[in-house]
C-alpha cells in the first residue's frame, strides 16, 4: 500500500459476496481499501490484485472475528500498515459485513450454534466499532449489513433474525452517539441476494422463483445491487442521512 491522502475504508468479510462487491465498488471511487479476510487467504488476494490492476489500492488483513483475539488481530495488523504507510492508524470508513446464516429452526438450535451466530453477528461487530470509533476520522462512515429478515419472520433462521435485529438497533445508537463528530451510521438490509452463501438454494430453479415472485422489482439480487447502495452511503450526497436501515430487497415482501 502506497501513501495516500485518500479515504481509507475497512470491510470486514471482503474476500467474497457482498464484502467484495462493496470493495470492488469503494475502490473504483477511488478510495484504498483493506480487505479483511477469515480463512481464504486466495480469494482476499484476488480482491487485492483485481483492486490493484485497476489503478487502485488496498491490502489484506487476516483475522477471524468470531472472537475477541481475531478483533485485537485485526486492529493490530491494520494499526501497523496504516502507520507505515499513511504515518497514521486513522481511517475514514467502517463497513461491518462479516457474518453467518447458519438455517436452524428453534428446535435446532443447540447452544454452540446461538453462541457461534451471535458471537460473530453481534459481539465482534460491537468491539470491532468500539476499537473503530477512535481511528475514525471526523466526517466518517460507518456501515452495517443487516437484512430483511429483521423485517419478515422466516422460522428457518430465527437466531440469525435476531443477531441482525441487534444490529438494527446498535446503528441507532452508534448514529445518535457519534452525530456530533458529522459520522454517520446506517444499516443496509440485503434481500435475497445471489452469492455463494445462499448459493444451495438461491441458485435453484425453485429457490430463484420463489423470490422473483416475492420481489416487486420480479428478480434477485446481486451483490453489485448492495455494493451500489454502500458506495452512495459513504458518499458526500448521503451526508443527512444516519440511523436509518435502509433495505435493499427489491421490494421483497411488501
Amino acid at each position: 500500500m502506497k501513501p495516500s491522502q485518500k479515504k481509507i475504508a475497512l470491510i470486514t468479510g471482503a474476500s467474497r459476496g457482498i464484502g467484495r462487491a462493496i470493495a470492488l465498488r469503494f475502490a473504483k471511487d477511488g478510495i484504498d481499501v483493506i480487505v479483511n479476510y477469515s480463512s481464504n487467504k486466495n480469494a482476499a488476494d484476488e480482491v487485492v490484485q483485481e483492486i490493484t490492476d485497476n489503478g487502485g489500492v488496498a491490502f489484506a488483513v487476516q483475522a477471524d472475528l468470531g472472537s475477541l483475539a481475531g478483533v485485537e488481530k485485526l486492529f493490530q495488523t491494520v494499526d501497523t500498515k496504516l502507520q507505515e504507510t499513511n504515518n497514521s492508524i486513522k481511517f475514514d470508513i467502517l463497513v461491518n459485513n462479516a457474518g453467518i446464516a447458519p438455517t436452524a429452526t428453534t428446535e435446532e438450535t443447540s447452544e454452540e450454534l446461538f453462541d457461534q451466530i451471535f458471537d460473530l453477528n453481534v459481539k465482534s461487530l460491537f468491539f470491532i466499532t468500539q476499537q473503530a470509533i477512535p481511528r475514525l476520522n471526523d466526517g466518517g462512515r460507518i456501515i452495517n449489513l443487516g437484512t430483511g429478515l429483521s423485517r419478515v419472520a422466516n422460522i428457518s433462521y430465527p437466531v440469525y433474525s435476531a443477531s441482525k435485529g441487534a444490529v438494527d438497533v446498535l446503528t441507532r445508537i452508534w448514529a445518535a452517539e457519534l452525530g456530533s463528530r458529522g459520522i454517520t451510521v446506517n444499516n443496509i438490509a440485503p434481500g435475497a441476494i445471489d452469492t455463494d452463501i445462499n448459493a444451495h438454494w438461491l441458485r435453484s430453479d425453485e429457490g430463484r422463483k420463489m423470490i422473483t415472485e416475492q420481489a416487486a422489482l420480479g428478480r434477485i439480487g446481486y451483490a453489485e445491487d448492495v455494493a451500489d447502495v454502500a458506495a452512495f452511503l459513504i458518499s458526500d450526497d448521503s451526508r443527512w442521512i444516519t440511523g436509518q436501515r435502509i433495505e435493499a430487497s427489491g421490494g421483497w415482501m411488501l
